[in-house]
């Protein structure tokens, strides 16, 4: 375990952790700002940043599966990028009809 942390940051492996670590938090992000935002308003949310981190981290996740070549991690990551997108859709949707 101590060697992985050692490497961690060194070369092109260490780049594609450091990635996959960095995305995996982004990704976590966006239940902790929709846990906060149901709380301040008492009642379940989804604001619209619980979408783009869904992207963004959607989207380093995919890169890091793609090199890893990973066929279910990148199918998972690739079918919710179509979800967090087309939902941005709908929302700029409804929003150009008030």
């Amino acid at each position: 375990m101590i060697s992985f942390f050692e490497n961690l940051g060194r070369g092109e492996n260490g780049f594609w952790l450091c990635l996959g670590f960095v995305s995996q938090v982004i990704f976590f992000t966006r239940f902790f700002v929709q846990w906060v935002v149901s709380e301040i308003k008492k009642k379940s949310v989804i604001p619209i940043s619980f979408w783009y981190l869904s992207i963004a981290g959607s989207l380093g996740l995919m890169a890091y599966s793609i090199y890893r070549k990973d066929p279910v991690f990148i199918a998972g990551q690739s079918l919710g990028l179509v979800i967090y997108i087309r939902n941005l859709f709908f929302i700029s949707k409804n929003k150009s009809k008030i």
